[in-house]
């Protein structure tokens, strides 16, 4: 008898192991059970995107091993993703409903709400989590929990169309090495100005960039408490040669992207993210339609004055919707962490100008510049090598309404330069004055103060 409740235990408790191993299994993607997950995403374009090719290799091998799509619905910007979760999370009509993976910055997480973004750390183990560059992951932890997972990041640098700027450099004396700080760029923006029959030589795309590093660099905050520190002391110190530059001429103070700008040689150099190598065209085409074939590098971002080396490092990172379906977050998890693998991520991010987010990729990336397999990308990973050994790298603080600050202040930067290069052109004549260059540029920056306070 004894035997035989113990050999009917045994059965039972083998039933509902399976039972439960089934259950387990049912909780996990298969070829028998897949998944598709929509994804909206910001490298490159629907036509031409790195992203959108190691997406094609995921669901081609472990994706199709472990029943997993990755489905791109959308290649396209950042802002504009974050209007579309806006409008998807509060049911606007006509919103398309909100992906199951996308690429963002971590403002979006007010935006859609903690409760419905998944915890990475929920699903990649301790270990896994160490190989990633802390410094990467950190601003990716909400209350405790990892909502946005760090897959590519970026910094800045300094572009130069060194075909014309050599031009120059032969006729003025201006060399390379006095591009590597901001009051050198400046004095040249200047020179060229007046060498090239008044064109720009410089676009800088991130004034709120420009200023939060110049504010670090001098050991100053740019931003205490969600305010602009433009009163500061330091600001002026970093306004006012950009002031000067911009209101003689020197730099281009419209909208839009630098690199068009460079396709008809309106400026030659700019100031951006390491991505923006992905758009640096090959040529220029003059006002004769003459097309001229240019070489372009990218330097370290330069330095202001004495201060200390330092940059900011960019870029959002892969966020999830979490599902009641547990095969999806599995799916999202599994896809995360193929394309954060070394070989997989140094593919991805170097066919975009962006940074590994693993310390053995980055350490391979900077060890041999030979992985990056377009030559022409190989200034600009020598000048990163170059800044992850000699520069402090800060992230953009996050605080209420930090974009639309960050977006006041870009508006209201090009606002007051443009109408005091408006009042220096009709005061000068077309001579040079530098009294009323410097006059202009502090009433600038008294307007500047005055309209940000408002």
């Amino acid at each position: 008898m004894q035997k035989k409740f113990l050999s009917l235990l045994l059965i039972l408790i083998l039933c509902v192991a399976m039972m439960l191993s089934g259950c387990a299994d049912r909780k996990k993607p298969s070829a028998d059970h897949p998944v598709t997950l929509t994804m909206w995403h910001v490298y490159g374009s629907q036509t031409e995107s790195p992203l959108n090719t190691a997406i094609d290799e995921f669901n081609r091998t472990v994706g199709k091993e472990h029943g997993v799509t990755i489905n791109v619905v959308s290649v396209t910007s950042s802002s504009a993703i974050d209007q579309a979760l806006s409008a998807s999370t509060n049911g606007e009509p006509g919103a398309e409903k909100l992906p199951d993976l996308f690429t963002a910055y971590p403002r979006v997480v007010q935006i859609v709400g903690q409760e419905k973004l998944l915890s990475w750390g929920d699903y990649f183990a301790e270990s896994e989590l160490s190989q990633f560059k802390g410094e990467f992951l950190e601003e990716g932890y909400f209350d405790g929990n990892l909502l946005m997972l760090p897959i590519a990041k970026s910094t800045e640098a300094f572009y130069l169309n060194k075909t014309l700027f050599d031009r120059f450099s032969r006729e003025t004396g201006i060399n390379v090495t006095d591009l590597t700080t901001f009051d050198g760029i400046f004095d040249a923006s200047k020179t060229y100005y007046d060498w090239s029959g008044q064109r720009h030589f410089l676009q800088l795309n991130d004034y709120y960039n420009y200023a939060f590093v110049g504010m670090k660099a001098a050991g100053k905050a740019f931003i205490k408490d969600g305010e602009l520190q433009i009163d500061d002391p330091a600001f002026r110190n970093i306004w006012m040669p950009l002031a000067e530059a911009a209101i003689y001429g020197g730099i281009c103070l419209d909208d839009g992207y630098a690199a068009s700008r460079w396709k008809t040689a309106e400026i030659i150099a700019n100031t951006g993210s390491t991505a923006d190598v992905l758009y640096q065209p090959d040529e220029v085409i003059y006002e004769d339609n003459r097309i001229e074939q240019i070489t372009a590098v990218a330097m370290p971002y330069p330095l202001f004055k004495e201060n200390k080396k330092a940059a900011v490092h960019r870029g959002g990172g892969l966020f999830a919707i979490k599902s009641e379906d547990e095969r999806k977050n599995y799916g999202a998890y599994l896809f995360a962490k193929w394309l954060t693998e070394k070989e997989h991520n140094l593919d991805f991010v170097t066919a975009a100008g962006y940074l590994p987010v693993t310390n053995e990729g980055f350490d391979a990336l900077l060890s041999d510049i030979d992985v990056v397999k377009n030559e022409k990308y190989h200034s600009l990973y020598t000048s990163v090598g170059t800044m992850a050994e000699e520069y402090e790298f800060y992230q953009l603080p996050l605080y209420d309404r930090a974009s639309e600050v960050q977006q006041t202040f870009e508006e209201n930067v090009k606002y007051v330069l443009r109408g005091a290069r408006q009042e220096y052109l009709k005061q000068s004549g077309g001579s040079k004055d530098q009294v009323l260059l410097t006059q202009l540029a502090e009433s600038s920056l008294k307007h500047l103060i005055r309209i940000t306070s408002e």
